[in-house]
């Protein structure tokens, strides 16, 4: 690895850090603009002036928006986003008992469509123009065009009401049977990986096709090669950095979507709690939350940015 190149990737990671921060100075100024009283909405309607102003001053409300801006980066910095609101319990507390579900939730679906999309990508792309590329690429655009509330909607209706195979909420996060993970994970794991699929098999598709129309491809035919060994020997490789960019930028997808799917189906997730923070106007919380989701997804992209510039030597050169 030569010197250019980490000095490629150490400008990626500080443009991160530095996208991170503004980042969070947008989260903590958007769900500051939120209507509502935080105060108000813990101690009610009836409260009087002198307890709403009591607790805004033990809430810090009554601080300058920069200085609680400056305490709530450095707590966050430390691992202390604060207390939440409406439980008084610390949010870092709160997200640690919905994290490992939400995670749990996202490895799940990524285990089951990233085998499955690059698997139909590179078929695709090898049986380019057949009917199975045709059927492919059309179940492909029309599933994209599908928002994920509707796709959530269509399983509760055909595999929990009508068939009555699988449970319509997803309440339980104790698997002690591969059954009950089934059951568990079924529907909101199927939600997620229609688009997923969808996305990540055209991307992929393209990366193996641009590669077949590379001018050593025809070497490799001249020489003998069977297509099998023509795919995986020699364009599948070449075509990684793509492929790589194309997973990461597919499952960044699966974070907005996972908020969706927790709130449709109950799942005791990071996402549900979030949007159950918002609802009741629990600020520490909603922040905390809305970072993890912006930390991950910055991640993920600067991962598939480096993932370009490792398998694409153009890339290293102004």
């Amino acid at each position: 690895m030569n010197l250019q190149l980490l000095r490629l990737i150490a400008g990626r990671l500080a443009v991160g850090l530095v996208s991170l921060l503004i980042v969070s100075a947008v989260v903590f100024t958007i769900t500051g603009l939120l209507p509502g009283d935080a105060a108000q909405e813990q101690l009610g309607q009836e409260a009087t002036p002198e307890a709403l102003a009591a607790l805004r001053q033990q809430m810090g409300l009554t601080q300058s928006g920069p200085e609680r801006y400056w305490q709530w980066l450095n707590g966050l910095l430390r691992g202390n986003p604060g207390q939440s609101i409406v439980s008084s319990a610390p949010v870092a507390d709160l997200i640690g008992s919905r994290l490992p579900n939400s995670l749990m939730l996202a490895g799940v679906t990524a285990l089951v469509s990233v085998p499955l999309a690059l698997l139909l990508g590179i078929l695709s792309a090898v049986w380019r123009g057949s009917w199975f590329d045709r059927a492919a690429s059309m179940g492909a655009v029309a599933v994209v065009s599908v928002p994920e509330f509707l796709v959530a909607t269509l399983a509760v209706l055909v595999f929990a009401v009508h068939l009555r195979w699988l449970p319509a909420l997803s309440y339980s996060v104790d698997i002690s049977s591969p059954g009950q993970m089934l059951r568990s994970f079924a529907m909101p794991v199927m939600s997620l990986s229609c688009v997923i699929i969808a996305q990540m098999m055209r991307m992929t598709r393209a990366a193996v096709i641009d590669q077949l129309r590379a001018p050593y491809i025809e070497m490799v035919k001249l020489k003998g090669a069977s297509p099998a060994r023509m795919v995986l020997a020699h364009a599948l490789p070449n075509a990684i950095g793509p492929i790589a960019n194309a997973v990461a930028l597919s499952l960044s997808y699966l974070l907005g979507g996972v908020i969706i799917i927790e709130t449709i189906f109950n799942y005791p997730g990071i996402a549900k709690l979030m949007v159950d923070g918002v609802s009741q106007r629990d600020m520490p919380l909603v922040q905390a939350c809305a970072m993890i989701f912006c930390a991950a997804y910055l991640i993920l992209v600067t991962l598939a940015d480096l993932c370009g510039i490792v398998a694409n030597p153009r890339l290293r050169h102004q």
